[in-house]
């Protein structure tokens, strides 16, 4: 990499571009704070507690970015990207503070510096700044909604590795969904994964690593994307590990291997594998590059890079962006906090036992401790139906929030295979006409299985009394709502029945039919529409 030296005199002397920039960064954190605080709890979090590290490799990246672009003092004609970035950051964060979902404004927040840096450097310079701000995102909590559904993908695939490496070991084990059997114990998937909360510091390792590389774009494209595989394996390897230790020492040698192996040391080793990944890459590269000679890690004049800061210049643009955003963050202050009303609701422990023909069969039914915790919902309830006459029951069971916006509802399709169930089919429809409703009725039905048993479910997220299908669709709509009226509750409804041997599909859709007709109407008392 070429270094680009400023033979100027290096002062940091008073200059009104270093002024106005304090003035945009100081209110931009008034502006953003609640992504702010978002970050904070974020990073309380095992998966996220790389958080804090980044906001200082993202900074190394800049002043090594900056070393390779000449020094531009004075004006600039090509501020405009910079400006429309922020505008269009002030409006993601504005929507975020609206909606009162604060992992909005920590996305926003991004965006603003993006939109800074082009404004400071202008669009030639600043263009080449978005390694360090891309790499920014991985200090962010993935949406709910992606997280449950990619941490639910990966803990299988671990899980199925690890049982395949058992199996070939010989080691008598049984995967029934998220359950390892090892016969002298059960392991929960979400117990066997827990190596997995290091794969965003991998992810993030892994693409500074890229960044750094001096080989071919292939190279770097696969270091990139190989940290989740790498990161699966290596919990892959833990989980049969252990499983030997189990079956050769005794579960008193599991608990004190995990608690050994799921620490940093599942980092370290991914990250060796990484460099090896590299190092047999290069290997195999025609120009026979060493590893030292692949990356780039000269540090020769980067903190001199600081001086640069004089450079900037107090333009319109700047000078602008930071009396805008100065004004909406006070401004946002000074405007009284918006009274939201969640409409009286009764709780799920006066849930009728009777519902039409339909009577409950013993008592509700409580979830496990870890269960309940995973659901994190403020009220639910659970229980089985049975009508005279009919062949099976009918289980219901419904969870709700009074704030969805610090992850909500879980989608099924995420947790019933973790109960061991496969889902056969499934299709998203509108039942209103089928019902009646005047308004549409989005439901999924679902057939799972698991071995012989089979079962047919219906389920759908309950937004301000909109019946919605689609768990993204109920994440917008959560947005929405969190604009127009503050509210963020909301709930989830599943009904299912056991599909018996001889019966056909229809027969228990038809069961459920009935049911859905007959609860709806009650549901209002517990679930607040608008």
């Amino acid at each position: 990499m070429s270094v680009i030296q400023d033979t100027r005199t290096p002062s940091l002397s008073f200059n009104w571009g270093i002024f106005w920039l304090v003035v945009a960064t100081a209110a931009a954190g008034v502006f953003f704070v609640d992504g702010l605080d978002a970050l904070l709890t974020a990073w309380q979090r095992p998966e996220y507690s790389h958080g804090p590290l980044i906001p200082v490799l993202s900074g190394l990246l800049f002043l090594r970015q900056l070393k390779s672009v000449p020094v531009e003092p004075g004006p600039k004609n090509d501020r405009w990207a910079g400006v429309t970035l922020l505008l269009f950051a002030i409006f993601c964060g504005a929507l975020g503070k609206m909606s009162n979902i604060s992992d909005v404004v920590a996305y926003a927040t991004i965006l603003w510096v993006g939109a800074i840096l082009l404004i400071s450097f202008g669009w030639n310079t600043g263009k080449h700044m978005w390694p360090p701000v891309l790499h920014l995102v991985y200090m962010l909590p993935l949406p709910g909604v992606i997280y449950f559904k990619l941490s639910t993908y990966l803990q299988f695939v671990s899980s199925e590795l690890g049982v395949w490496f058992l199996q070939l070991m010989d080691v008598p084990v049984y995967l029934e969904g998220n359950i390892i059997d090892l016969g002298v114990m059960k392991l929960h998937v979400a117990e066997a994964c827990s190596g997995l909360r290091y794969l965003f510091p991998i992810l993030s390792f892994s693409y500074i690593f890229a960044v750094l590389y001096r080989g071919p774009i292939w190279h770097k494209a696969v270091l990139l994307i190989s940290a989740a595989p790498i990161t699966v394996l290596m919990n892959s390897v833990r989980i049969a590990v252990g499983g030997v230790l189990v079956q050769k020492l005794g579960i008193e040698w599991l608990e004190g291997f995990s608690h050994f192996f799921e620490g940093w040391v599942i980092f370290l080793i991914c990250v060796l594998i990484l460099f090896g990944l590299a190092r047999l890459m290069l290997f195999l590269h025609p120009s026979k590059m060493s590893l030292v000679e692949a990356l780039d890690l000269d540090t020769d004049g980067l903190m001199s890079q600081f001086t640069r800061l004089r450079h900037v210049y107090p333009s319109t643009a700047l000078i602008g962006g930071a009396l805008l955003t100065a004004v909406l963050a006070f401004g946002w202050m000074a405007l009284p906090q918006r009274d939201v009303t969640i409409p009286p609701r009764d709780g799920f422990t006066q849930f009728p036992r009777q519902i039409g023909d339909w009577q409950q069969i013993g008592p509700p039914e409580i979830l496990e401790a870890g269960v309940a915790k995973a659901l994190q919902a403020d009220d639910y309830h659970s229980a089985q139906f049975l009508r005279d006459g009919d062949p099976a029951q009918i289980g219901f069971f419904s969870a709700w929030y009074a704030d969805q916006s610090n992850g909500g509802v879980h989608s099924p399709e995420v947790c019933l295979p973790g109960s061991g169930w496969e889902i056969a089919w499934l299709e998203r429809v509108d039942i209103s006409r089928q019902i009646g409703a005047a308004q549409p009725f989005n439901i999924n039905k679902a057939i799972i299985q698991k071995g012989e048993s089979r079962m047919m479910v219906y389920y759908w997220f309950e937004q301000k009394g909109r019946k919605v299908a689609w768990d993204f669709a109920a994440k917008l709509l959560l947005v929405y709502d969190g604009i127009t009226t503050g509210r963020k509750d909301g709930a989830i409804v599943r009904l299912t029945t056991r599909i018996l041997p001889g019966e056909k599909d229809a027969d228990a859709a038809a069961r459920l039919d009935e049911m859905l007709q007959t609860v709806v109407p009650v549901l209002p008392r517990f679930i607040p529409g608008s």
